[in-house]
């Protein structure tokens, strides 16, 4: 994720899911050790990893409106092929990032939010090169899965 991401990731919240955290054990709640391999890595990559306030959802509400957002696009949708899904799935993360305004990002998209960090903060941004691929079953050129014209 860190070599994909086209900006500086320092820090990163999570809720307290034994994938990212051994902060709840058998016996209840303890100290994170700071030995969890998701900690291990964030360590190594000099990336702080915060945990969200046990029993509080709404920080992580969000990711949980994407997440359920997404569940209704698989719900409602027969798949023809993994490839149709794939791309549908492309499809709904360019329309969530492009184009719905989010409430907690001042009403705009995470699109604009990024490029207003840009402007404000151009050095937590990475260069990169980009790759421009022929898409044959869209027939249009794509900049990392991203539509630039036919």
């Amino acid at each position: 994720m860190r070599a994909k991401a086209p900006f500086v990731i320092r820090t990163v919240l999570t809720d307290n899911g034994k994938e990212f955290t051994d902060r709840f054990c058998a016996t209840g709640e303890r100290e994170p050790t700071g030995q969890h391999r998701f900690d291990r890595r964030c360590a190594q990559h000099g990336i702080e990893h915060r945990l969200i306030k046990p029993k509080h959802p709404q920080t992580n509400g969000m990711i949980e409106r994407f997440n359920g957002r997404v569940a209704e696009v698989l719900k409602s949708t027969t798949f023809i092929s993994a490839r149709h899904l794939e791309t549908t799935l492309q499809q709904y993360r360019h329309l969530y990032n492009q184009y719905i305004p989010q409430k907690n990002l001042g009403h705009v998209t995470p699109v604009d939010k990024l490029k207003e960090y840009y402007r404000v903060k151009p050095e937590l941004f990475q260069k990169k090169n980009l790759l421009i691929i022929r898409d044959p079953t869209a027939m249009n050129e794509t900049v990392d899965g991203e539509g630039v014209g036919p």
